[in-house]
């Protein structure tokens, strides 16, 4: 880790805070949580149990014992409420990773995650061609950045949106587009983004901190970051170092990669010239603290001169990082699907975040 390589993007190292909320401090905040993470642990320990029932026979014990050791610690969290250190949501989802590995059950989500890019891959060049078929450059990125946003409600994280893939097998892009907030969104800097596309410098590299797998990184990020490397940007894709529910990790991701340079000549030409490039971001959970990036990642970011940061997703640019300001120009993207924290937010579940903030002094 590199804590002291955090100011490569970071605008203040020391006044950086990645959590959005504080449950020590945010009362009605906390009324919700709690219980919510309650609630969330049941769904976490059935997947994990349905991970390894049908090939290990300690399986359910070892759920019920996740189960359990989870609700403690998150008790403690709860009766530490006076305490002055910060509790954001990304303690308590990380709190879950590290439950679940401690307790044998390391990736969860994993046949689930390949079933999903298995199914997404195949669709990247259909995809690829609606975009190019849109002519106007204006339009077209219009409609890679409501691709990313629809892309990122394949979360099974979040509950709103779980149930929508339980009940309908055949939910796919074209569905959450038409699902995702109309414009104006809750938070709608996306003209700015147009016009800044339009007018300026291209710009020299873009570090994109991905989120899902399936539909999000293969229909929503690939055709961003395609037509990033078409205007000459070099990019990174930032990817979890390590399983946290159906995030794609940067193993899973240099896959896909492998998988769609097959069906795209512009991604395999970049991954030849490396320009297009994968890291691990050192997070081991959904969320991402800045503070924690890799040494090889700081490096990269530094070396080839980032003046682009994209965070995509709930936990990235939502429960984290919201607030945050960076030393270069960032776009954040999300949609809310969490309706308390729509609401808090003054929206509505599937609201869309999309938040642009220019470089400024």
């Amino acid at each position: 880790m590199c804590e002291l390589h955090c100011n490569v993007l970071v605008k203040d190292s020391n006044t950086y805070q990645p959590d959005t909320l504080d449950l020590n401090k945010d009362k009605e905040a906390a009324a919700y949580w709690f219980p919510c993470f309650r609630e969330l642990i049941e769904k976490f320990a059935q997947r994990a149990l349905e991970s390894q029932r049908a090939t290990d026979t300690s399986a359910e014990e070892r759920a019920n014992q996740f189960r359990s050791s989870y609700l403690s610690k998150l008790q403690e969290y709860q009766s530490q409420s006076e305490s002055h250190k910060v509790l954001g949501i990304r303690e308590l989802l990380e709190l879950n990773d590290a439950q679940l590995r401690l307790h044998g059950f390391t990736d969860p989500w994993q046949e689930q995650k390949k079933t999903e890019n298995e199914e997404a891959v195949p669709l990247l060049s259909g995809r690829l061609q609606e975009i190019d078929a849109i002519k106007s450059d204006r339009e077209r990125w219009l409609e890679l950045v409501r691709g990313v946003l629809a892309g990122n409600m394949f979360d099974w994280g979040a509950q709103a949106v779980t149930n929508i893939l339980q009940e309908d097998a055949s939910f796919g892009l074209n569905a959450a587009l038409e699902r995702i907030q109309k414009r104006p969104w809750l938070m709608d800097d996306l003209d700015a983004w147009l016009q800044r596309l339009q007018e300026e410098e291209i710009h020299k590299c873009a570090a994109i901190f991905v989120d899902n797998s399936g539909v999000d990184v293969v229909l929503g990020i690939l055709p961003f970051a395609r037509e990033l490397l078409k205007r000459g940007t070099k990019v990174l894709l930032c990817a979890n170092s390590e399983p946290s529910l159906n995030d794609v990790t940067s193993s899973e991701l240099t896959a896909i990669l492998d998988c769609c340079n097959c069906s795209c000549p512009v991604l395999k030409q970049a991954c030849s010239e490396k320009r297009l490039l994968v890291f691990g971001n050192g997070q081991r959970g959904p969320c991402l603290d800045m503070r924690t990036l890799p040494q090889d990642l700081c490096e990269a970011l530094k070396t080839y001169q980032t003046d682009l940061l994209i965070i995509e997703g709930m936990g990235r640019a939502l429960h984290t990082n919201l607030y945050a300001r960076f030393n270069c120009e960032t776009l954040k993207l999300a949609v809310v699907k969490n309706k308390w924290l729509a609401q808090r937010l003054g929206g509505d579940t599937f609201a869309v975040i999309c938040k642009y903030e220019p470089l400024t002094s």
